[in-house]
């Protein structure tokens, strides 16, 4: 499970971040992770109350928005989600696609109190 060295990285990322824009009590912390990431969003919920006890983050909230996967089919243009259709575009059955979203994992937002 890599979500707990990813939880480490995000919680000290944050504090920095705090620290350079004077930020002294963070609220929520929202993260989006895309749904074809290799990231489980369960297990980030489950790693965060670990990573931030006894730290100055150890009350803040944490909030995950889920990023759909879709591509853009190279044949009809159209877009589509790739998991829920297998990654056949569902207009014309094409499988030749780009990918325009779902692999991100971002820090979106950091809610100051």
């Amino acid at each position: 499970m890599h979500e707990l060295g990813i939880v480490f990285e995000v919680v000290k990322k944050v504090k920095i971040f705090a620290e350079q824009n004077g930020v002294t009590k963070i609220d929520t912390v929202v993260l989006q992770i895309g749904e074809l990431s290799s990231i489980v969003p369960h297990y980030i919920e489950e790693c965060y109350p670990a990573a931030v006890d006894g730290t100055s983050m150890q009350d803040t909230k944490l909030k995950i928005e889920i990023l759909p996967g879709n591509g853009l089919c190279k044949n009809c243009n159209k877009i589509y989600n790739l998991l829920e259709n297998k990654s056949i575009c569902p207009h014309c059955g094409s499988r030749d696609f780009e990918l325009l979203s779902g692999k991100e994992f971002v820090i979106k937002e950091i809610i100051a109190c």
